[in-house]
């Protein structure tokens, strides 16, 4: 009778067999309806990361506010507050889409809060313009905060309603709180503009006086 044939596969599984008889060790659970538990120093599980949608003209300048902010995650311009599906960045330039160019901003909440980011907001944008933002005018341009739900709604008011109250503060304050609806990524080349294109960038922030009307603005506070 000829010698019997194991496949590889079967040696494999009796040698494992024999191995973790001898040594005592469980068989691994990989694949089956039980994992093992995290070994020890695993990182742990992220925070949850929650969202805030910010307008304040063009949004190559509110990326770099916020990205600057100790917490926030990730920013994206996009567009929001419109009527059309997916639009272009010529469609919303041109101001028949009813779009503001808007900023996406993922926060750890743990790190910054809600009311600390509408500071930031603030001190970057024009509060007394209904026209636009700085040298960009236009429905696209305008100032808004769009919020997500109702806490973020009670903070966004309670926030104008200070700066109403305060007198040092600008006035009149035009910018509207909005709800959020459909938020549209911009196109690629506007992502991380100020970074991709910092000469290009910095002649433009400088030549539509953004810095400047900040600083008459807000002073110290300027963002």
């Amino acid at each position: 009778m000829p010698p019997v044939l194991l496949r590889p596969s079967i040696l494999v599984a009796l040698l494992c067999a024999a191995v973790a008889a001898l040594s005592g060790c469980a068989p691994s659970s990989a694949g089956g309806a039980e994992a093992s538990a995290p070994a020890a120093g695993a990182l742990p599980e992220p925070q949850q990361i929650e969202t805030a949608i910010f307008a304040a003209g063009c949004f190559w300048c509110v990326e770099q506010a916020f990205d600057g902010v100790e917490g926030v995650r990730a920013t994206t311009s996009g567009y929001t507050g419109g009527t059309v599906v997916n639009p272009s960045y010529r469609q919303v330039s041109a101001g028949s889409t009813g779009h503001y160019e808007a900023v996406r901003v993922r926060f750890d909440p743990s790190v910054v809060s809600y009311a600390e980011l509408l500071d930031v907001f603030w001190h970057n944008v024009d509060p007394t313009d209904a026209r636009g933002q700085f040298c960009d005018k236009g429905p696209s341009y305008l100032g808004a905060i769009f919020y997500r739900d109702e806490n973020q709604r009670q903070l966004a008011e309670a926030s104008k309603a200070a700066l109403v109250a305060d007198p040092q503060a600008p006035s009149p304050i035009v910018t509207e709180i909005l709800r959020a609806g459909p938020f549209y990524e911009a196109e690629d080349y506007h992502q991380d503009y100020y970074r991709k294109n910092p000469l290009r960038y910095r002649y433009y922030k400088t030549a539509c006086g953004r810095a400047a009307r900040l600083e008459e603005l807000w002073g110290p506070k300027a963002g």
